[in-house]
């Protein structure tokens, strides 16, 4: 059986460990969240012979199953044993800080929850007994000082490769006269150029035929548009990326959304695809009336 890149996750209550599941379920990877350590050779089993083809997956464990993290260590050796890529992140922040995120958002401490005791008291607690998964941990986060959009972007940068960052963008065309769709993270307007529905014998096609595309790229106005659009496009996918936006939507409208989106969707999906960015196309109303 294919082994799997597996991450634990792992670390103090309050120090991120659901941010970092959600940029990690964002890149492809299958979660679970609390899962007791005995049963992870089981659900790494299971993993391996689903149907769906899973590859990558990302296990919570922490201070909530304590009872079953003695043998955490021995669990994590036998994947790696088996051939398996596995990388254990701990999250951590100060005493300060966890305090202060869990009076702000008035929740209850697990620890102080369940032994009642004072929140500083259980933050404490924690810290000494999750001392061990701190140790062997493969990687260290201090999120004291980071909001979710700084914690997902170093997520990205220090625990998966370049090819699983690549953001997934969605290239939609659309006519104004159907309004402006309401996903659209950025919205091009190419109505600027010449218009092949005032040509008669190509009122009837629409961006998908060849009459057409020939039409709109060999305009003199095109080439250079498409070069600005698609270099401000590379541009902005990196800043966005390090932001934490997993997905991006870019809305191309004319007039109908026939003729000239279509087109420039289609040739900004190529170029895109030629720098090897992962590109969807939609065209929204291409076969309106």
């Amino acid at each position: 059986m294919k082994p799997l890149h597996i991450i634990i996750i792992s670390g103090l209550s309050g120090s991120g460990k659901s941010t970092a599941m959600s940029a990690l379920e964002d890149s492809g990877f299958y979660c679970i969240d609390n899962l007791p350590a005995t049963l992870i050779p089981t659900f790494i089993e299971l993993c391996q012979h689903s149907t769906r083809g899973l590859s990558k997956v990302a296990i919570v464990v922490d201070i909530r199953g304590k009872e079953f993290l003695e043998g955490f260590q021995k669990v994590a050796q036998d994947l790696r044993n088996q051939g398996h890529e596995v990388k254990i992140l701990f999250l951590e922040s100060t005493d300060e800080v966890l305090i202060r995120r869990y009076s702000e958002t008035r929740r209850s401490h697990p620890v102080e929850k369940e032994r009642g005791l004072s929140l500083p008291e259980a933050v404490r607690g924690e810290r000494g007994e999750m001392a061990f998964l701190r140790e062997i941990a493969d990687e260290v986060i201090d999120t004291s000082t980071l909001n979710v959009h700084q914690l997902r972007g170093v997520i990205m940068e220090r625990l998966l490769p370049a090819t699983t960052q690549r953001m997934k963008v969605t290239l939609l065309s659309f006519g104004y006269s159907y309004g402006i769709p309401t996903e659209a993270d950025i919205v091009m307007d190419v109505r600027l150029l010449p218009n092949p529905f005032f040509v008669s014998e190509l009122r009837g096609l629409t961006g998908k035929d060849t009459q057409v595309r020939d039409y709109v790229l060999k305009q003199e106005e095109t080439t250079p548009f498409l070069q600005r659009f698609s270099e401000m496009i590379e541009y902005l996918i990196p800043l966005y990326t390090k932001e934490g936006k997993s997905y991006l939507t870019i809305a191309i409208g004319c007039t109908g959304g026939k003729h000239r989106s279509v087109v420039i969707t289609e040739r900004v999906a190529e170029m895109l695809g030629q720098r090897d960015q992962r590109v969807t196309v939609r065209h929204r109303d291409v076969e309106r009336g």
